[in-house]
């Protein structure tokens, strides 16, 4: 909160000497950007880090907008927002919405290719009433080049393996799990005989803001019996280009949108394990409306040990059954329409062009 007027500061010193000033920020910003209305020449843009169905299901729910028929149905298959998130988050966040409505306009990091029909619902919402929108995603990187003297033992690994025969699983940086629960996935996946790259991070090696260092006791011997199908790895990875790589077939993920989004692009299926915040709806967006994944864990279980039983049958259906195949083959379909989207004459690519093409007007 103490950023708002070394912000003000900023943004009127350069007012002075430009022709318009253009400020995009989170949402969660909103009240450190509010002098941007004092200026005539500055403007603001919200950039949402998150899907715009996950936009437009929290809209719904929390501001109690009435959608569609077949919305309202929809939303009756999610559950509440309990559990999600801290009641301090919830605080922050709407401390943030007297503020919002001084943009003028959104950014999201989605296509129209993925999420056209919500994009469309949001647009047409009250909310978003004289508020421009612009999808413009996804804006990571869709073609990566390898190289090949650059060593990383996740990626000289998969090259040996067969074309989308390994599942990675990750849960990104803050997400951790309990011991039980760690030994249940080891078995899961050793259990399923799929080959697999397991990357444990910080978050499950204890508490990463008191450098506390958690030793993980996977189940004795697992890494020995698991050598010829798995990496268990505890550094960081290159995920986007493991998810790139042709020998990887399927991604077990806690579901946050940068995740989803990378997956979705490289055409990888998703086995959903969401954890917290928007992560439950993203799960239900790819495995329930897209048909590009598996859920592992309902949000309704969340407080349930997922057994090794339930994950070995999740991993094998995705990555070694004709349901799976026909997964794979949607999700491959899509990535593909999302590259083709950022390019000359997509739709992600005409957003960006007419997003610059406003702001430098």
């Amino acid at each position: 909160m103490l950023l708002r007027d070394p912000i003000a500061s900023f943004i009127r010193d350069i007012s002075s000497k430009v022709r318009r000033v253009v400020v995009v920020h989170e949402p969660m910003m909103s009240y450190n950007v509010q002098d941007v209305s004092s200026l005539p020449n500055a403007e603001s843009y919200i950039f949402n880090c998150i899907s715009v169905f996950s936009c437009y299901i929290m809209m719904c729910l929390i501001l109690k907008i009435s959608g569609q028929h077949e919305e309202e149905e929809l939303l009756k298959k999610l559950y509440s927002f309990e559990g999600v998130t801290t009641d301090e988050a919830m605080d922050l966040s709407d401390s943030q919405h007297p503020f919002m409505d001084i943009r003028s306009g959104d950014i999201h990091n989605t296509s129209k290719v993925i999420e056209s029909k919500y994009i469309d619902l949001m647009e047409q919402a009250e909310i978003s009433l004289n508020k421009k929108q612009w999808t413009i995603g996804p804006i990571l990187p869709t073609k990566l080049d390898y190289n090949s003297n650059r060593e990383n033992t996740c990626l000289e690994w998969l090259t040996k393996q067969t074309p989308r025969s390994v599942l990675y699983v990750s849960f990104g940086t803050i997400n951790s799990f309990s011991d039980r629960q760690i030994k249940e996935l080891a078995m899961g996946l050793e259990q399923s005989k799929q080959r697999f790259i397991w990357v444990l991070r910080d978050a499950d090696r204890g508490d990463i803001f008191k450098g506390e260092d958690r030793k993980v006791d996977l189940p004795e011997g697992f890494e020995e019996r698991v050598k010829e199908v798995g990496l268990v790895v505890r550094e960081w990875t290159p995920q986007s280009e493991i998810l790139a790589h042709s020998s990887t077939g399927g991604f077990m993920s806690h579901c946050d949108w940068n995740s989803c989004l990378e997956s979705i692009t490289m055409g990888v299926s998703i086995a959903a394990w969401p954890m917290h915040t928007d992560q439950p709806i993203n799960g239900f967006l790819v495995t329930e409306i897209l048909k590009l994944g598996l859920l592992v864990r309902d949000w309704g279980k969340r407080e349930e040990v997922v057994s090794a039983s339930t994950i070995e049958n999740v991993v094998r259906k995705l990555m070694a059954s004709e349901e799976g195949d026909l997964i794979r083959k949607r999700a491959e379909e899509l990535g593909e329409a999302v590259r083709q989207s950022t390019e000359k004459g997509g739709a992600s690519q005409i957003e960006l062009d007419s997003f610059i093409a406003h702001i430098t007007r």
